[in-house]
């Protein structure tokens, strides 16, 4: 009886240790980290269990580029009357939202203060690799991928794009045939078409393999989404949730397909069956020379395969995006088409572009920023896991940092009066000397951190939207809503139906 008793007390204080650890952390925490917030003047939403601040957008889809309300509906209202800092909650977690292009330098520019936060326990069976690292371990990661990203390695990669470029035109011209038009839903094609790009670019794979690891990735960042808005998430470190054990399945799953890609990459390279064009040998060659020089300076097998989940996900979703969105205000903006069409004929005609021709494409190039600049991917967020210093604030340990690129890309005091509009002129001396500040576009970051894959992706979508238009001509389909929506990035909520016709 004495032995059960013992037992008895030990669970209701483990039990009570639990319940008031929980309490701290969804109640207590918040609020005094609110009260340390509203000392400095800085505005704070009022937060509320157990979601926070996170609110729907009921908007019925319109044809406009004022997107802000629709996007995210609270942020948008507080920054119309905030316009320094303000804080709203996301679950449990202080958010501070950073507007101030001098502040976001600051941000991206100081990388050991402000690091990326672990926004969910299941983020580590989603995504990992140079993004979500902090510290000597980052630095070492990126020194590593470096090399596989010069512009002379991606000129080399040229081919792997075109074939896939082409591959889709010519599925486009079949699909029209001898009719007059044909309706497409190019979200899905642009999907396809990356992850083909990433298949061959980076690892030297096929189609059908590079469309079963997409599809895995896509599912996996769907149930990550769900777990950052799920109950039982704040469970999970205690109690793995069904939620929590599909991700750990398609975790493995992901894995083992990596894995073989990645010794079938080292068995070609060995045999010397390889041109190490492809990022995946390029990057294997360079963690073999860090070995070399440093048996502890290398990158594990883990890591490498957490990389090449990275290049999967970055490589295709947000390129995808971007050419998706591009359709779509070349669709709305045909004055803009038809300069871009002219560009490209005049240049080359109706020949393949080279490597050279693609950095001649002026209007393109402008338009793809433009484009950038108003249909962002995703917002930045960083946490600081101490009292912190910037600008005149000094924030507490604990809190998060959110840069909705969004909101500060339409700016009209950092932007102009027609900061709203799409106007790819804007760019015309460059991405310093678009907006009023300095610098206000962060589409890829900035400073130490800014996207490695930057080059990659705007060569991809510069070649496929020049062979879409030196083939093509295109506008809006009847059905086509355009409804912004955030699944982890910024994509058109029901897909982007567009009409083509061959010229």
């Amino acid at each position: 009886m004495a032995f059960l008793a013992i037992v008895l007390l030990l669970f209701i204080q483990l039990a009570l240790f639990l319940s008031l650890k929980l309490v701290y952390q969804i109640w207590l925490k918040p609020k005094i980290t609110e009260h340390k917030l509203r000392k400095q003047g800085i505005h704070v939403q009022s937060f509320k269990q157990p979601h926070g601040n996170i609110k729907e957008a009921n908007i019925e889809p319109e044809l406009t580029h004022d997107i802000g309300a629709r996007v995210d509906p609270l942020l948008h209202g507080l920054a119309s009357r905030y316009k320094k800092l303000f804080a709203v909650s996301h679950g449990t977690m202080p958010t501070v939202i950073i507007m101030d292009p001098k502040l976001i330098k600051e941000i991206l520019t100081r990388k050991f203060d402000f690091q990326k936060p672990e926004v969910s326990p299941t983020m580590k069976f989603f995504l990992k690799g140079l993004a979500n690292i902090e510290g000597d371990k980052w630095a070492k990661h990126r020194k590593i991928i470096n090399p596989a990203f010069h512009i002379e390695k991606l000129k080399g990669m040229l081919p792997s794009f075109m074939a896939s470029c082409e591959e889709m035109i010519e599925k486009w011209d079949n699909l029209i045939g001898s009719a007059e038009y044909y309706e497409v839903d190019v979200m899905p094609e642009f999907q396809d078409l990356t992850a083909d790009i990433i298949s061959r670019a980076a690892f030297g794979s096929n189609l059908e393999e590079g469309k079963f690891i997409f599809s895995l990735q896509r599912k996996q960042g769907q149930l990550f989404l769900q777990s950052l808005f799920n109950l039982n998430s704040i469970w999970s470190r205690l109690l793995p949730s069904k939620l929590t054990k599909r991700m750990v399945q398609i975790h493995r799953q992901i894995r083992s397909l990596f894995e073989g890609i990645i010794e079938n990459k080292e068995k070609a390279t060995h045999s010397g069956n390889t041109d190490q064009q492809d990022l995946l040998s390029l990057l294997l060659q360079s963690n073999s020379n860090e070995v070399n020089e440093n048996k502890n300076g290398g990158m594990s097998r883990e890591d490498i395969i957490e990389e090449c989940k990275l290049f999967y996900f970055a490589g295709h979703e947000t390129t995808a995006n971007l050419l998706t969105w591009t359709m779509v205000m070349l669709s709305m903006h045909q004055n803009w088409q038809d300069k871009a069409r002219n560009e490209v004929l005049q240049l080359v005609g109706k020949k393949k572009l080279t490597f050279d021709d693609l950095n001649h494409l002026k209007i393109v190039n402008m338009i793809l920023l433009e484009v950038l600049r108003l249909y962002p991917p995703t917002s930045l967020v960083r946490s600081i896991h101490k009292e912190t210093k910037i600008g005149e604030y000094s924030l507490p340990a604990g809190v998060n940092l959110k840069v909705p690129l969004h909101l500060v890309q339409r700016d009209p005091q950092l932007w102009g009066d027609d900061a709203t509009e799409f106007n790819p002129d804007r760019f015309y001396d460059g991405i310093l000397k678009a907006s009023k500040d300095q610098l206000s576009f962060f589409s890829f970051g900035w400073g130490p951190r800014i996207c490695i894959g930057q080059n990659f992706a705007m060569l991809e979508a510069k070649l496929a939207l020049a062979l879409i238009l030196q083939r093509f001509s295109f506008h809006l389909s009847p059905t086509y809503k355009h409804a912004p929506n955030v699944v982890i990035t910024l994509q058109p909520k029901f897909g982007a139906q567009i009409i083509l016709h061959k010229i």
